[in-house]
């Protein structure tokens, strides 16, 4: 089978279809097909649907960046919508092309001379894109005009306005059903195509989504729904454990099976359902590492050491019961804790694939927490857009996750349940997979202050620290209706003192000192972090967690669980309603 990705594949789809349009009355594709001479065959088919994948699936930087909108990430400065001056004016106007070119196979697709179910299959891929569409749409503005068919300049829906929330969605559940029971059901080791356990994941995905935010948006008044949605999650999550297509990738090394899965060039085939394919061969590179370490063409990403507490130690047991846990040091912080960890931001004895020891780089980071994740160890990629790890999209570690916390939001989380989803997430991690006894506090008091259930919270530490940085957080805040934890501190290492060399991966040689000026004779090897005492500071002053950006002003009110209607789209369609507190 081909990939997707491979570049004559993708020019073999554009040949029919142009660049995309941000006009509304975009007309695409009716100027380049001709229906009759087209949908004729199943590579007709085939080559459409095709197209889809090229032009809507997001890009490996755009995966792995997103997270910057979620609270564990400290970066330059936050995003215009949460720290300054946002209006509709600011908002991008809608785009219905992609959904125009959907909706248009959809309607032409029955004229191909070929067998129902192969039909099917093809109309389902179609249908999961526009679910694909749709939910992005109602995750980012909540009620949007639904459109199940191509329009003329003529058609009076054209300026028609807003359907319901629970209307689109209850049409996006709709064909999340058909593509899950339609879509060949045979597995695609290369993770590029959309499978029918492609589609049961995503619909998991979308109504644990819809089951959570319905349940804590009571001003919504469909919190009595929430719980079919979520039964809908638990379902589909359910199904693809049972078709035993997927499991866990483990190699029983735990200090390297869990960055194996976002380093490899080829997905992982146990684990990874649904990828963003790159290949070094074709030259079908990204710039992520380069992003990732870089002073000044990333965003010196790091996560927080809020969020880092919650990993943790070895043996099962809470980092945060530890005494004095929030003043430990960095290399006494990373040791015995979750591998997860030291592969998800660089720690002790991280090596570059020349052998070079590589600590926490605060030319690359601004709270030392530096982030690895999806980062190639060779050195040379730090600074050329050259990177060749494919980046997954769907997992089926999310799949366990996404069953874990419907059945603990529907109150059926038991013994069964965690061995079945936390339990073996953990154990592939090295952590030794003990039940919670009582609910953490820590976790209540900085994240989560409403849920007593001890179970939900292991649920959401476990899903906060598998999929960090694969661009769901923000989402699952929106859906928790947490909004307020982006106004958190970014908190940095703890620093015992100004002026300090310190290590930071073990080997006994110091990597930072925090000053107020660098000093005239310096320590070889030693990056020296100027404390402005504005955007840099120490909490305590001359000693405390690192700080960063407490100049910012950083805001989350609730209209902000929606973005604006565009400026431009209200004066297009004079009939569309603003959403609740936006001008």
């Amino acid at each position: 089978m081909k990939k997707i990705f491979h570049p004559l594949h993708i020019a073999a789809a554009l040949i029919f279809l142009t660049s995309c349009s941000k006009s509304f009355l975009d007309k695409e594709p009716f100027d380049q097909l001709v229906p009759q001479s087209f949908f004729n065959t199943e590579k007709d088919l085939n080559l459409y649907t095709t197209s889809f994948y090229q032009r809507m699936l997001p890009s490996a930087l755009t995966v792995t960046t997103d997270d910057e909108w979620g609270e564990y990430t400290s970066k330059n400065q936050s995003p215009q919508f949460i720290a300054g001056s946002y209006t509709s004016v600011n908002e991008p106007s809608w785009n219905w092309t992609n959904l125009r070119n959907i909706n248009y196979f959809l309607e032409n697709a029955d004229k191909a001379g070929t067998a129902q179910e192969v039909k099917d299959h093809y109309i389902g891929i179609a249908r999961f894109f526009r679910a694909w569409f749709y939910f992005d749409m109602v995750q980012r503005f909540g009620d949007v005009p639904w459109y199940s068919k191509t329009l003329s300049i003529s058609d009076p829906d054209l300026y028609k306005t807003q359907n319901s929330r629970a209307d689109v969605m209850d049409s996006v559940l709709a064909d999340l059903n058909f593509a899950s029971e339609k879509i060949n059901d045979t597995k695609d080791n290369t993770a590029s195509t959309v499978t029918r356990q492609v589609a049961l994941a995503f619909k998991s995905r979308v109504c644990l989504f819809e089951g959570t935010f319905r349940k804590y948006h009571t001003e919504l008044k469909l919190e009595g729904t929430a719980g079919q949605w979520l039964e809908a999650a638990a379902d589909a999550a359910k199904k693809i454990m049972d078709a035993g297509q997927y499991k866990l990738y483990s190699t029983n090394k735990p200090a390297s099976d869990y960055r194996t899965l976002f380093t490899s060039e080829n997905p992982v085939a146990d684990e990874v359902l649904f990828a963003v394919v790159y290949n070094n061969a074709l030259r079908r590179w990204h710039e992520v590492t380069w992003k990732f370490n870089s002073a000044t063409y990333g965003s010196r990403w790091g996560l927080i050491k809020q969020f880092v507490n919650t990993y943790l130690n070895t043996d099962g047991t809470r980092f945060t019961d530890k005494p004095g846990f929030d003043t430990i040091q960095f290399v006494r912080e990373m040791a015995q804790r979750d591998n997860r960890l030291a592969q998800t931001v660089r720690s002790l004895g991280y090596k570059r694939s020349d052998g070079s020891a590589a600590p926490p780089n605060f030319g690359y980071t601004f709270t030392g927490y530096h982030l690895l994740k999806f980062s190639l160890d060779d050195k040379r990629l730090d600074g050329v857009g050259e990177s060749y790890n494919s980046i997954p999209l769907i997992r089926y570690a999310e799949v366990l996750l996404n069953y874990a916390e419907a059945m603990a939001e529907l109150g059926k989380m038991d013994n069964t349940v965690w061995s079945k989803t936390i339990a073996p997430l953990r154990s592939r991690a090295g952590v030794t997979p003990i039940e919670p006894q009582t609910a953490d506090t820590y976790l209540q008091t900085t994240y989560f202050p409403e849920i007593t259930d001890k179970y939900l919270l292991e649920v959401r530490r476990e899903r906060g620290i598998e999929l960090v940085y694969e661009g769901l957080r923000y989402a699952d805040l929106l859906r928790w209706k947490k909004g307020k934890l982006l106004e958190m501190q970014w908190r940095g290492i703890y620093v015992p003192a100004k002026n300090l060399p310190m290590d930071l991966d073990g080997n006994g040689s110091p990597d930072v000192a925090f000053v107020d000026k660098v000093p005239e004779t310096k320590v070889p090897g030693v990056i020296y972090y100027v404390l402005d005492g504005t955007a840099s500071k120490l909490s305590e002053g001359s000693k405390g967690y690192v700080l960063w950006r407490d100049d910012e002003d950083r805001e989350f009110s609730d209209k902000k669980y929606y973005h604006p209607i565009s400026n431009t789209d209200m004066v297009l369609n004079p009939d569309l309603k603003q959403n609740p507190g936006w001008d």
